[in-house]
């Protein structure tokens, strides 16, 4: 069995279980909402596939393989399903993250909120891997086909930083190369950035203080979200010249967290 990283509301959760037990044993489905609760069968589910729309976070899932006498062969370990609706559901949060916001939604944010272990989407690009996000997004626009949203992203994504952790006041680059620098930083406020399109960005701005300096002075977030809150995943800005940052709208290196693969990349990226 195996989930994604995490789902988002109304997402279909799919789960496969396997053994090399008999073949005249069948499967039993099992959940529950949480550990003090007891175990509830699915009914009139008895193949190795699971598949449920996802509504509760926290929702925990077992496999449990049977002999016609209802012995159980095996039992699998509970999978726990995590549903995290990063920008939420309500019109509010939407608004936002569509970049339509209020001068007093902004907040000032702390460095923790970007804190663990990042991966550049770059690579996934490269590989192929992201294809099925942009042929989703051509599929919906009118103005864009495949190809341009591949050459699109990969101006976007382009970096050499394939690797990022974040941690206290801390960050660490890992290069292409082999090569990784570490220096801390200091919060250094935020810009609102008006774009072509009528909406509008905010960047949060950290500002080297000690460390390595191959690291750069300036590091710039954007995540589409404006005030406190954990981010899922960003586009960083970075380099010795704030006002030039400032100005940079067409490269923007992404970062989602180390431990998603190609697909629960894919899945998270077509949530959004």
């Amino acid at each position: 069995m195996g989930l994604a990283h995490h789902y988002h509301t109304g997402d279909e959760v799919e789960l496969v279980a396997s053994s090399e037990t008999a073949e005249d044993a069948q499967w039993q489905w099992h959940t529950r909402d949480s550990d003090d609760q007891e175990w509830s069968l699915v009914s009139a589910l008895t193949t190795e596939r699971f598949s449920r729309e996802a509504t509760l976070d926290g929702l925990q899932i077992k496999a449990v393989l049977v002999n016609d006498d209802e012995e159980v062969l095996e039992e699998s370990e509970p999978v726990v399903v995590e549903i995290d609706d990063h920008h939420g559901h309500d019109e509010t949060t939407r608004r936002i993250y569509r970049g339509f916001f209020y001068n007093d939604e902004i907040g000032d944010r702390d460095l923790s909120d970007w804190e663990g272990d990042w991966q550049s989407v770059y690579p996934y690009l490269q590989s192929g891997d992201l294809d099925e996000v942009f042929e989703a997004k051509a599929a919906e626009s009118d103005t864009m086909d495949f190809d341009d949203y591949v050459e699109y992203y990969d101006i976007g994504y382009e970096t050499d930083v394939d690797r990022i952790v974040i941690e206290d006041d801390s960050f660490t680059f890992y290069y292409q190369d082999g090569n990784d620098y570490t220096a801390e930083y200091e919060y250094d406020g935020y810009e609102v950035l008006n774009y072509q399109r009528g909406n509008r960005g905010v960047r949060f701005i950290f500002s080297r203080v000690e460390g390595s300096e191959e690291m750069p002075q300036y590091i710039q977030f954007s995540d589409h979200i404006i005030s406190p809150n954990e981010s899922d995943h960003f586009h960083l800005y970075w380099g010795d010249d704030h006002d030039e940052l400032i100005d940079e709208v067409t490269n923007w290196p992404t970062y989602y967290p180390s431990e998603l693969d190609s697909e629960g990349l894919v899945q998270d990226m077509l949530a959004h």
